[in-house]
């Protein structure tokens, strides 16, 4: 059986770590790029040599910072993931990029290299908050990068960061109307959390660093949502909205738990084997034992877990859940137990989920804490 999957491609080196961010990147140092791309090629190969056959329908580049590497290896790991797999005519490639000058000096070079959707880490349209967040770009640079890319690309997105500190109601709903302005088809519109180790984390504890309490939260979410939908980018995502046919086509291989290669430092995997298991990878995180792995052991995994039934009805619960059209019972490859049935009456009568007998839908409010609406699904 031949089925879809997408790629997934992590570069984590960045020139700068910063303080909200817990995702797995690395202050960038002395490197050989082209050492690198080979073993990232190595490993795609020895993923292919296990996989069922698939059809690679998405490949996504992001970190750390992907735009710090050269459109030339950019293009030799299309190159190679192309010609070891079959690809779906409609082959989605993003790269997650800084607005530097230095990256979209680069953007022709990645669209020759066959990068046809960009999103761009712009984050705050407020050069103060941008200091704040670490961010080494101003708002002229952020707009001159997006100006390039709309007009170097046919997709293009870009993220922001909201429930900053000390933003008021007022301040999000000026900031979100000038970004629905550029007309991009797609917005990534994450509210800040503070995630442990992070330096935003330490700042937090001491009481340093202030956001806005869960009430504002909520009414932040709402008004996005609403602004968004009115101007024809409705959520179909917690945080992601786009114009309709413009979703972002990896994501949802994810949201929708279908098979995806995670080939990098800390990268995550679900594939089928050829033999029909269901597999969860984890690449090594640290990038230089992530290295010397797959250049000295033939392989950069540092766990490989076969997965149960169960662990997957309870992944494709979670993933399916953050999206707006929600999950179908049938598709959750297992019925509810008596326990969790009751489970799903009680958050229905509470206006967590909605009255759908077909389909697991979180309404507005059960979205917000969509966490613990798992948690009490399946609690024990």
């Amino acid at each position: 059986m031949t089925s879809n999957f997408s790629l997934y491609i992590h570069w984590p080196f960045c020139e700068s770590k910063c303080p909200y961010c817990d995702f797995n990147s690395h202050v960038l140092r002395t490197i050989s790029e082209e050492m690198w791309i080979k073993a990232i090629i190595d490993e795609m190969q020895r993923t292919y040599a296990l996989m069922r056959p698939a059809t690679l329908c998405s490949i996504f580049f992001g970190g750390g910072t992907p735009s710090l590497m050269s459109p030339e290896a950019v293009l030799a790991v299309i190159n190679a993931a192309t010609t070891l797999w079959p690809v779906s005519s409609a082959l989605e490639i993003s790269m997650e990029a800084n607005p530097g000058s230095v990256e979209a000096a680069r953007f022709a070079g990645y669209k020759l290299a066959g990068v046809n959707r960009l999103s761009l880490g712009i984050q705050a349209l407020n050069d103060d908050d941008l200091k704040a967040l670490g961010r080494k770009h101003s708002v002229v640079e952020a707009l001159k990068a997006l100006e390039i890319a709309q007009n170097t690309f046919d997709r293009v997105s870009f993220d922001l960061i909201y429930a900053r500190s000390n933003q008021t109601y007022a301040q999000w709903e000026s900031e979100l109307a000038y970004a629905l302005s550029f007309g991009t088809e797609h917005l990534s519109l994450y509210q800040l959390t503070i995630e442990p180790g992070t330096a935003f984390s330490t700042l937090h504890a001491r009481g340093e660093l202030l956001i806005p309490e869960e009430n504002e939260a909520y009414h932040l979410f709402k008004l996005t949502q609403e602004m968004t939908e009115k101007a024809g980018l409705p959520g179909y995502e917690v945080s992601n909205h786009a114009k309709f046919g413009a979703e972002c086509q990896h994501n949802l291989t994810y949201w929708n738990y279908n098979d995806y290669v995670g080939v990098g430092p800390g990268a995550h995997g679900r594939i089928h084997l050829k033999n029909g298991q269901r597999i969860a990878t984890q690449q090594i995180k640290a990038p230089e034992l992530w290295y010397k792995g797959v250049c000295e052991k033939g392989a950069g995994d540092q766990s490989v877990i076969n997965l149960t039934d169960t662990e997957q009805f309870q992944e494709r619960l979670l993933m399916g859940l953050r999206l707006k059209t929600g999950i179908s019972i049938a598709s959750l490859g297992r019925a509810f137990t008596s326990l969790e049935e009751a489970r799903l009456i009680v958050l229905r009568t509470e206006g967590l989920l909605q009255d759908d007998s077909n389909a697991l839908i979180l309404t507005e409010k059960g979205a917000l804490v969509q966490n613990a609406i798992l948690r009490y699904i399946l609690a024990e």
